[in-house]
């Protein structure tokens, strides 16, 4: 089972997952990141995923694609382990910035702006 929870805050919105992102739970993560390709700043907060899929992989870049078609900025917290380790091995974190925490994240995501607290 995914749960996916989306705070829209007055700087940034943040895309929290919560369970697997695999072939069954896929499309419905890929509807809820389709839904902020329009969002100037995103922070997906992939903490709370202890595994994802090449299929959840694909839906992740795609979403990320549009965000960035649309002028969007986008940053990745995933902490360490198996998703962490999926990410860099893939490259993916060469294409969007990859962080550890939601805090480092939302600073890269913020630069120099004072981040609101989550």
């Amino acid at each position: 089972m995914l749960e996916i929870a989306i705070e829209k805050l007055e700087t940034h919105t943040v895309l929290r997952p919560t369970g697997e992102v695999d072939a069954y739970t896929v499309a419905q993560f890929r509807e809820r990141i389709g839904e902020l390709a329009l969002e100037p700043r995103l922070l997906i907060d992939l903490q709370e995923v202890p595994f994802m899929d090449s299929a959840g992989l694909g839906a992740l870049i795609g979403g990320i694609r549009r965000i960035r078609d649309s002028e969007g900025e986008v940053v990745v917290a995933c902490g360490e382990g198996a998703l962490h380790r999926l990410l860099h091995t893939t490259g993916f974190d060469r294409i969007v910035p990859v962080t550890e925490t939601p805090e480092e994240a939302l600073s890269s995501l913020l630069g120099n702006e004072t981040p609101e607290a989550e």
